[in-house]
């Protein structure tokens, strides 16, 4: 009796003829005679053409389903995006109609006439004297606040950093850095006025007890350098915010491998993590910017004059105080447009660059 093997089963033909193997994973016997032979071999009860022949099949039909369900699965992935945009549609018309439509119109508006015909004469106002000591002192102020509220938001964060995430002093401070990121307005300035202003608590109790007037030279509150201090109050929570997902992007893996390096835990600070943060830091630093120079409320409820672009544009949409030119509050509002899409353009390249650490 001859045996024929093939990889992947074994096939016993009986007989005198001679087992050639073929195929992968499956035994195909081909006689090259005939006869009967007898043997101490157990034969097969599946003849192994039969094996073979069923073989293809069965992978056609399960590669068949699987095309089927690959086709299917495609199909869904091309309508969801559909159906998500549709979900899109109030966020879209609430936008558009609030935000776009409204901006077009007041920036439109610096460029037409008491009569409404297009002039380009109104730009002359960006050169007039009061026009250009409101933007100085909106970029003054913005400034400065945001980078007092920008590293003392970072210290803040950094303290964060070694507490547990879900621990309950962490989940208490991140609850109040989410409401007073959004405590402004005239709420916020009673509560300063209350505090520091001309009769405030504060500054009663440091007359009495050191002789130390805030006011000595005028109430501080009510001036655009005095703005700087509330509008801290609302920007070091919204550093909290936006830069400690930065900071816990940090892996403590990169540290390790530092120090078995042999660098000190201030050079890899210096030369690992500081490197990694800074496009964050920056990119947090322009949007408390922004969020300054485009805050109304709180400085309205302070200050009754100019001395800001808000209140400037406010201003001139009561009272056209630049003679020989219409419509300058929509200049102003152009003015403003500007600065915040090159402000907010810069965040976006630096936001895109941070988050290259942050996957």
């Amino acid at each position: 009796m001859t045996t024929a093997s093939a990889p992947g089963g074994s096939a016993f033909i009986p007989g005198a003829s001679t087992g050639v193997s073929t195929g992968t994973g499956v035994g195909v016997g081909v006689g090259a005679g005939a006869g009967t032979g007898t043997g101490a071999g157990t034969a097969v009860p599946v003849p192994a053409a039969t094996s073979a022949a069923a073989a293809p099949v069965a992978s056609s039909g399960a590669d068949a389903d699987a095309a089927t369900a690959a086709r299917r699965t495609g199909t869904r992935a091309r309508r969801r995006p559909g159906l998500a945009w549709l979900g899109l549609t109030p966020f879209a018309a609430y936008v558009l109609l609030f935000l776009a439509v409204p901006a077009v119109i007041a920036v439109g508006s610096g460029f037409s006439t008491g009569d409404g015909r297009f002039t380009l004469a109104n730009l002359a106002a960006l050169r007039d004297p009061s026009v250009l000591r409101a933007f100085a002192g909106s970029f003054g102020l913005s400034a400065v606040s945001a980078v007092i509220g920008a590293v003392v938001g970072a210290l803040v964060c950094w303290a964060l950093a070694a507490l547990r995430p879900d621990g309950l002093v962490r989940s208490m401070i991140d609850s109040a850095a989410s409401v007073l990121a959004q405590f402004g307005g005239v709420m916020l300035a009673f509560a300063f006025i209350a505090t520091i202003g001309a009769q405030g608590l504060v500054t009663t109790w440091l007359v009495s007890a050191f002789g130390l007037d805030l006011n000595a030279n005028g109430t501080l509150l009510y001036t655009v350098p005095g703005l700087v201090i509330p509008y801290v109050y609302f920007q070091v929570p919204l550093m909290v915010l936006t830069f400690m997902p930065a900071l816990e992007g940090v892996k403590p893996q990169w540290g390790e491998a530092a120090a078995t390096l042999g660098a000190s835990r201030a050079t890899s600070w210096r030369r690992i993590a500081l490197p990694v943060l800074a496009p964050a830091f920056w990119g947090s630093l322009l949007l408390l910017f922004a969020n300054a120079f485009s805050s109304f409320a709180t400085a309205a409820a302070l200050i009754s004059q100019g001395g800001i672009v808000p209140l400037t544009i406010r201003a001139q949409l009561t009272s056209e105080t630049i003679i020989g030119l219409q419509n300058v509050a929509g200049v102003l509002a152009l003015g403003m447009v500007v600065v915040m899409a090159v402000v907010m353009g810069a965040y976006s390249l630096l936001q895109r660059r941070a988050a290259r650490w942050q996957r």
